[in-house]
């Protein structure tokens, strides 16, 4: 039993790695190749929204095709946030709410977070409560987790909610947290977008040469990284500082900067209200009208297109909250065939085990039960050799004992002979002896007769002999009587 198990163990333990081994190299060169292109796909945002989300749409293809649940999460989220570039809320929505499910389902809280954060940036600039509530959810988060880049986007976006509500200081303060840690980490993407909020709320304070030095700061550090979108919002706003400054020809000049790094409709929108700002503001008026008119139209088509997107966007969510429900549920049901699946496969292998165990186990008890017969074979042979062996030595017995009661009776009878025979001369030799001593007898004559006497006991005796060494003989003879 114990060599059976060793075996067993032994097996296990030299193929399992060889496996598990090369399963580990495909799995982690496909993860890796994810991982990349969620990178690069996600590095582009800002310059070509187009490659990100086309990019990603790979990624998530690569991670379908190995069920790498982590990598399709990240996918969703990224072309998500691709869409988000290109102003399609309810896209970006769409691919944001698929992200959080993955990753909700693999319990992963920082995949969460992410989500959360960029669900946030949708509502940011049309609903500001629904955006914090966002960010809230996000930094309740990653509270527990050390994730320094994501806390300092998180500030980050908080902070331009409230620049957007007006509550520039705690807008500032937020905004200086992730400026400090963008800093340390590197970071200097998010920290283009943070001097820029923050020269922004600085111009709403009216504190405009630090809102300058910050924008040009911002400026010049997204024209190095090829910022389009950063570009295009810092062109914004300084176009409006210099008009605040009455600086027209330097507000012109960004406002043609930023419309030829523009990418979507609502930034088209923005330069084209500052164009009307600064016609305005420059007297004149046919072209403030111009830019009005053509604002008034865009605007009343962007709040039908609004109103529809919302309504999408409800219809969307409502769409996607019963798929959310559904994929849990499926989610669950595979989870439990998983389970039953491996706990069968167990209970199989182990079947199989016990099954080698008792068949080793009869062919023991087989040869074991052939060991014995062949035991009591030999045992009975042993047996009756001993059963003939007593007989035998019953019949020897009894031959001697019958050998002994017939050489009893002859002693018995040479007893008696012995008795009868030798008796008469002693006393012959006795009375001749006392006849001596009374003086009846001559004594010559009583020698002589003793003499006869003692011849005659030693034929008596000589006779004796003879008879005990010949078997054959029982009787004595007349004459010796």
């Amino acid at each position: 039993m114990k060599i059976i198990y060793s075996i067993c163990f032994i097996f296990l333990v030299a193929v399992t790695p060889f496996y598990a081994f090369g399963f580990q190299n495909v799995t982690q060169q496909d993860t890796m190749q994810v991982n990349k292109l969620n990178a690069q796909a996600f590095k582009l945002r800002q310059t070509d929204a187009d490659q990100t989300i086309e990019i990603a749409t790979r990624a998530l293809n690569l991670a379908k095709k190995m069920g790498y649940v982590t990598g399709i999460a990240e996918s969703y989220r990224t072309i998500g946030i691709g869409y988000s570039y290109q102003y399609d809320q309810v896209k970006a929505f769409d691919y944001y709410l698929n992200a959080l499910s993955q990753y909700q389902q693999s319990n992963n809280k920082t995949g969460e977070a992410k989500v959360y954060n960029n669900i946030g940036n949708l509502y940011r600039d049309n609903d500001n409560e629904t955006a914090l509530k966002y960010f809230k959810k996000a930094d309740n988060l990653v509270s527990n987790l050390n994730q320094a880049s994501l806390q300092a986007s998180i500030y980050l976006n908080e902070g331009s909610v409230y620049l957007r509500k007006g509550m520039y200081y705690n807008a500032l303060f937020l905004l200086d947290k992730a400026r400090v840690t963008f800093e340390k980490l590197g970071d200097e993407a998010n920290l283009v977008i943070a001097e820029q909020n923050t020269g922004v709320a600085y111009f709403k304070l009216k504190k405009f040469d630090t809102a300058k030095d910050l924008l040009m700061q911002a400026h010049d550090s997204a024209l190095k990284l090829e910022m389009s979108s950063s570009i295009a919002g810092i062109d914004l706003s300084l176009a409006s500082l210099f008009i605040s400054a009455n600086q027209f020809d330097q507000a012109e000049k960004y406002i043609g900067e930023g419309t030829s790094y523009s990418q979507n409709k609502k930034i088209n929108f923005d330069f084209q209200y500052t164009n009307y700002e600064l016609e305005f503001k420059r007297k004149n008026f046919d072209k403030a009208l111009y830019y009005l008119t053509s604002i008034y139209h865009q605007d009343s088509l962007d709040h039908m297109n609004a109103v529809s997107a919302r309504i999408d966007l409800l219809e969307k969510k409502h769409t996607q909250d019963v798929q959310l429900a559904q994929n849990q549920v499926i989610m669950e049901r595979q989870k439990n065939t998983r389970y039953l699946f491996w706990g069968a496969t167990t209970a199989a292998v182990l079947l199989i085990i016990v099954i080698i165990l008792l068949v080793a186990n009869v062919k023991r008890k087989a040869e074991t039960n052939n060991r014995l017969t062949e035991l009591n074979a030999e045992v009975s042979k042993q047996k009756d050799d001993l059963d003939r062996i007593n007989h035998h030595l019953e019949e020897i017995i009894d031959e001697r004992t019958k050998d002994l009661q017939t050489k009893n009776k002859k002693l018995s009878e040479y007893s008696s002979y012995l008795s009868h025979q030798i008796r008469g001369p002693i006393a012959t030799l006795k009375g001749l002896m006392n006849l001596e001593k009374e003086g009846l007898v001559d004594k010559n004559e009583c020698i002589a007769m003793m003499d006869k006497c003692v011849s005659e006991i030693d034929e008596k005796i000589i006779d004796m002999s003879d008879m005990l060494h010949d078997p054959g003989r029982t009787t004595v003879s007349s004459d010796n009587l």
